[in-house]
């Protein structure tokens, strides 16, 4: 929503605490769970946001710095641990995903020299923790997920099939169309674009730019030149930043 928008909703929902003489207190053991997965999916936002604005790195350092905390007030939760274990290990790449002049770099062409391995071993041996526990939730199969490309040395000894299996556990847990996208595109690198294209055109999410520069990709792979500049073009004026729309760009033209 506009930032207008929100702030207004925010002075509102002060002067509504203000007026009904709210009271801050800490909550009760018993409504910790309760208010867990909202805590967490606020954190897990705050680093998005830092990773996608070229200029709020500093996010993703809160966002990790928070997670931390909450790790350590909450040793029994095995989805916080999940949560820190995928920001350190999606953190590990962040250097990577940019060139020196600003331009995007997908997983596959990452200099992966270039990962922090300190924080790739911090981040694995958080998820063997959480494997051992066997109590598996959205945000340690994501960590698990990134994990797998972690071990890779090359993004082509990356073990897809085991992506394709924690995808196939993380959308029975996680029931939505940008999961069902996530593992098409696994499925894409073990079956071929052709079997992933199927399960695109299945999603509805016509209003999700991800999904039409998979689709963009995956008719570029299947020769379909036209078809996927095209959806590189609608990719492209969907996109939140210059970086992004700049490498959908450049792709639609590779593929007229």
């Amino acid at each position: 929503m506009p930032e207008a928008t929100l702030a207004q909703r925010l002075v509102r929902a002060k002067r509504k605490i203000k007026a009904a003489r709210i009271p801050y207190r800490v909550p009760e053991v018993h409504e910790l769970p309760g208010r867990l997965r909202p805590v967490l999916a606020v954190i897990y936002l705050l680093y998005n946001a830092g990773l996608t604005g070229p200029t709020e790195p500093d996010l993703c350092l809160e966002a990790i710095r928070l997670a931390r905390i909450l790790a350590m007030l909450m040793l029994d939760e095995p989805e916080v641990a999940g949560l820190l274990a995928l920001l350190l290990l999606t953190e590990s790449r962040r250097a990577s995903r940019m060139r020196a002049d600003g331009s995007l770099v997908v997983l596959g062409e990452q200099d992966r020299g270039r990962w922090d391995q300190a924080l790739i071993g911090e981040g694995q041996a958080i998820v063997r923790r959480c494997l051992r526990r066997n109590q598996p939730g959205p945000y340690q199969l994501q960590a698990a997920i990134n994990a797998a490309h972690a071990d890779a040395a090359t993004f082509e000894q990356t073990d897809w099939s085991q992506i394709v299996a924690l995808y196939d556990q993380l959308l029975a847990v996680t029931p939505t169309p940008v999961v069902a996208l996530n593992r098409a595109i696994a499925i894409g690198e073990v079956q071929g674009p052709a079997a992933a294209l199927a399960l695109v055109d299945e999603l509805d999410l016509d209003n999700y730019y991800p999904l039409h520069a998979t689709r963009a990709d995956l008719l570029r792979r299947l020769g379909r030149n036209s078809e996927a500049a095209t959806a590189y073009q609608r990719a492209a004026a969907m996109a939140p930043t210059d970086a992004e729309r700049d490498f959908l760009r450049l792709g639609g033209r590779a593929s007229r």
